[in-house]
């Protein structure tokens, strides 16, 4: 017997790599493999309708509930499915979009096939808390979350566009726009960097790999800095993340600190603007997310 009651695939149909086609293609699987299991296509209508649309499937039952996106698509999925609070339901992602950092990174299975075995685990999230106090803010991340280059790149993606030539053009953009940033750490140290990424899995970006023995299952993360050392040398930390690898990098369970100028952050793809002086802070949360790999 299937562990799940009912199976929702969430997708946008106005997405980047057909997203609509493949959840109907997956659909048509599943209800031919586990015909006693409902199959529902949920297409979304705005941003963070996939959220909203996660909660409530997920505050009840023994849903599955695949998201047919890229990272940033898959993050609000997630995010809704923890804020339901209901430990038996469980996330996957059929890759879609831009970028599939996630499903690239941990696929174990074809996707089908570990539904039908109803192969489900558990991974470590990323605990993002904004502010302090009752005004605080918290999200989640099932792979990254970045501060620097990496979201300023991404918000010239945001501008630019997309694919082929819009997309490295807007990346040259990005970089050679960017200027280092200072930060205050936990410990009142001051520093300016280049880059600060919290990584759940090895790889991003669909060619860099971030570091050596990292799992998102281990009840850690990394943390790759970048500290101001100037373009050239930024670029040749991208050239070897691309090639050969950054190799071992220092892992936490929780990391601290408070941005000294606006900036945007990086949340999965999800572009939060961070203002000046606010409390940043990042935690593993172990075991989080029940997932199919």
């Amino acid at each position: 017997m299937s562990p799940f009651d009912r199976i929702v695939i969430v997708f946008n149909p106005h997405s980047t790599g057909n997203a609509a086609r493949s959840a109907e293609d997956l659909r048509t699987e599943l209800v031919q493999r586990l015909p006693a299991v409902p199959v529902d296509l949920r297409p979304t209508q705005r941003a963070g309708h996939a959220r909203e649309i996660a909660r409530e499937v997920a505050s009840t039952g023994s849903p599955l509930l695949v998201s047919v996106s890229g990272d940033g698509g898959y993050n609000e999925v997630v995010n809704g499915v923890v804020e339901a609070g209901n430990d038996r339901a469980v996330c996957a992602v059929r890759a879609a979009g831009n970028a599939n950092d996630h499903r690239r990174t941990t696929r174990a299975h074809h996707l089908a096939d570990a539904i039908v075995a109803g192969d489900v685990q558990r991974i470590d999230l990323l605990r993002l808390t904004l502010g302090s106090g009752a005004t605080a803010q918290t999200r989640y991340a099932h792979s990254y979350i970045g501060v620097g280059l990496t979201p300023v790149v991404a918000v010239d993606l945001e501008k630019g566009g997309k694919g082929s030539w819009r997309e490295l053009v807007s990346v040259v953009r990005g970089f050679w726009r960017f200027r280092p940033f200072p930060v205050r750490l936990e410990d009142g140290e001051q520093r300016t960097v280049d880059s600060l990424l919290f990584a759940n899995i090895s790889q991003m970006a669909k060619y860099a790999t971030l570091s050596e023995g990292a799992a998102p299952d281990d009840g850690r993360f990394e943390v790759v800095t970048q500290e101001r050392t100037g373009k050239l040398r930024v670029l040749a930390t991208a050239v070897r993340a691309a090639t050969r690898g950054l190799g071992p990098q220092p892992s936490a369970t929780h990391y601290a600190f408070t941005p000294l100028v606006p900036m945007p952050l990086q949340l999965d793809g999800e572009l939060v603007e961070l203002a000046a002086d606010t409390p940043v802070s990042v935690d593993i949360a172990p075991r989080a997310l029940a997932t199919v790999l």
